[in-house]
């Protein structure tokens, strides 16, 4: 019986040996990236194809993008002629500062006036009906007051009034507020967005 076995075994292993033999012959030829750990273990690694997924945009998305798109169009035209409106204010405002007599006072403010307009009336009546509305928003938050208040300081209770009334048929008004941390929101990163890009300050 022990004979038999032996037999056996000796046949197997000339069965299997030869194909043992036989596959050490070749190497593998199957290249694989991979990746060695801190401790020295090789773990290997390969790349998956991109897969794109997407899904059909709701309507409330469609309308959202819409009006955003709109809004920060409206901010990069008009947020420049803000800055501008500005930095004129406040040099209007220190030119004042010491001036009592009321003629003198006119003189100055009709003075800027013409420079203002002379530089930008041209681009300003350009704007849209939307973009003049951004832009007061935008002159309300660099100058701290509403447009309402700003032409009844320099032109009087009458001009503003006036102005209102214009800016009422376009739906809208001068007195309305700047609300960064309310309705205007979306206005107000896309300001810091443009700040950003073109290195004005806050």
């Amino acid at each position: 019986m022990k004979q038999i076995q032996k037999y056996i075994v000796i046949l197997i292993f000339l069965g299997v040996a030869p194909l043992v033999i036989y596959a050490q012959q070749f190497t593998d030829t199957l290249r694989v990236e991979a990746f060695i750990t801190l401790e020295g273990d090789t773990i290997p690694q390969s790349w998956l194809p991109t897969v794109e997924v997407s899904a059909k945009q709701t309507n409330y998305w469609r309308k959202y993008w819409k009006d955003w798109t709109r809004l920060r169009n409206a901010v990069y035209v008009t947020y420049p002629y803000a800055k501008s409106a500005s930095k004129v204010i406040s040099e209007v405002n220190a030119q004042l500062v010491n001036v009592k007599d009321e003629t003198k006072r006119k003189q100055i403010i009709k003075s800027r006036e013409k420079e203002l307009k002379k530089e930008f009336a041209d681009k300003i009546t350009n704007l849209s009906v939307y973009q003049g509305k951004v832009l007061m928003k935008l002159i309300n938050r660099e100058t701290g007051n509403n447009c309402y208040n700003l032409i009844k300081e320099f032109k009087g209770g009458l001009s503003a009034g006036v102005w209102q009334a214009v800016a009422f048929v376009f739906g809208s008004s001068l007195k309305q507020q700047y609300d960064p941390a309310g309705d205007d929101q979306e206005l107000e990163k896309i300001v810091k967005e443009v700040q950003k890009l073109y290195g004005y300050r806050g």
